[in-house]
């Protein structure tokens, strides 16, 4: 008789739309022991049986799938942002404590100020641009544009900043090229942006 249930679960569970099997054998186990407790007060498994699904999976075995999904995608999301700003952090800190030993003519300023603003805009910009691009997956295609655009400015400027201070060549075209995105490109979208969801708050209060 036990057998025989276990197929009879294995077989509804194997229908599902759940496409991980770890996920299908989990769901088998837990539905074996929500039963078997079921079954303690009433012998019945065909009643044990329909109360546990109904209780465990009332909309479907694909829901439990989908929040474990997403569960697992915002622990990963928690992990990268805490990642991505403590390098923000750490390299902020870098700069100023890189530019304060530079105006003091104290050693390592140089050098600090160096690793700090490559680790700025390296690392913790392109991770920051990547995160808020992921979060705009689904809106206009203006909000994606305009964080490519003034991602690319920041960048582009930033590094202008960084030849100049290193006397490297090049510095100049990276600033115009820099402040023309962020002029022509990221301000643009931004002041749109601005003034539609103005006139559109002003439509949901009217």
């Amino acid at each position: 008789m036990k057998l025989q249930s276990d197929k009879g679960k294995r077989a509804n569970i194997e229908r599902s739309n759940l496409s991980f099997q770890l996920a299908k054998d989990d769901m088998l186990d837990h539905f074996c022991c929500v039963v078997e407790d079921r079954m303690m007060p009433e012998p019945s498994f065909v009643d044990a049986y329909y109360l546990a699904w109904k209780k465990n999976s009332p909309n479907g075995l694909n829901e439990i799938q989908e929040k474990t999904i997403y569960l697992l995608n915002a622990l990963r999301r928690v992990v990268m942002k805490k990642v991505m700003y403590s390098i923000g952090l750490v390299a902020c800190i870098c700069i100023s404590v890189g530019w304060l030993f530079t105006l003091l003519h104290w050693p390592g300023g140089g050098k600090l100020f160096t690793y700090g603003f490559l680790g700025f805009a390296m690392i913790f910009l392109p991770m920051f641009a990547l995160d808020r691009y992921k979060a705009s997956v689904g809106k206009p295609m203006s909000e994606r544009w305009k964080i490519i655009l003034g991602f690319s400015s920041a960048l582009l400027t930033g590094l202008s900043v960084f030849f100049k201070l290193m006397y490297w060549p090049g510095a100049t075209m990276l600033l115009i090229v820099g402040v023309g995105l962020f002029s022509i490109g990221f301000l643009p979208f931004l002041f749109f942006g601005m003034y539609k969801k103005a006139v559109d708050k002003g439509k949901a209060i009217s």
